[in-house]
């Protein structure tokens, strides 16, 4: 069975979204989380290259009314991508702050979907879709590659001090794609059920959490959050 995410949203949501954003991208660069702040860019940068070059040009799954499909999901991408990778990156960072990071970016999500219904009805009307049956194939090899490292590793490794926390992981995967697919749906702006809230968020952002964590191992053995020598600092 093809499960077949949509969203209907109007103009005023994009602008409220890029006003968070920015909100967002100034409490990083303010507290000095600039690795996280990177790393959300690059994630959004990431997602851009797979949703407009990959579903939308390569594959024909994306589809775009009411606006420009570059520009809208130049936007999307790195809405989603920078939120989300930001939030994962600092959840893997355990600075003691999981809740505030958390409810910062949850409750900007709900604030900004609720705000355009309120008072958007002026505004144009977006609506996109697209399919995932001729993909969502290679997004569960992807995933269980990467959790396929993990397990193996903990099961050669003979230290229990070394093993991977994989509950958490898995953990982090899971939420932060099923926080806002839950928005998305308490808010009418994607009303398919729970179907596309229990599979994308199994699935989609899940695929990576193996690969970041590999990826925020290796950078904060050598850089702190602020990017100073993680020796350097010690010393």
């Amino acid at each position: 069975m093809e499960v077949i995410p949509s969203r209907v949203l109007n103009e005023l949501y994009i602008f409220l979204d890029i006003g968070f954003l920015v909100f967002l991208a100034l409490v990083l660069l303010y507290t000095k989380r600039y690795a996280a702040a990177i790393f959300g860019f690059l994630g959004g940068i990431l997602y851009f290259i797979v949703d407009y070059g990959i579903f939308y040009l390569a594959l024909g799954t994306r589809q775009v009314n009411g606006a420009d499909p570059f520009w809208f999901l130049l936007w999307l991408s790195m809405s989603y991508g920078f939120t989300n990778f930001v939030w994962i990156w600092l959840w893997l960072d355990r600075d003691g702050h999981a809740l505030e990071w958390s409810l910062l970016i949850t409750s900007g999500w709900f604030m900004t979907a609720l705000l355009s219904q309120n008072f958007g009805g002026s505004f144009p009307e977006v609506s996109i879709m697209r399919g995932t049956g001729s993909y969502h194939g290679v997004m569960a090899l992807i995933l269980f590659v990467g959790y396929a490292l993990l397990c193996v590793y903990n099961i050669r490794v003979k230290d229990q001090k070394k093993k991977i926390n994989i509950p958490w992981i898995l953990a982090i995967g899971i939420l932060v794609q099923f926080a806002w697919e839950l928005i998305l749906l308490i808010t009418g702006i994607r009303a398919q059920g729970i179907m596309p809230l229990i599979v994308n968020s199994l699935l989609e952002t899940n695929l990576g959490l193996p690969y970041i964590y590999l990826i925020h191992r290796a950078v904060t053995r050598r850089r702190n959050e602020d990017l100073s020598s993680v020796i350097s600092k010690a010393q």
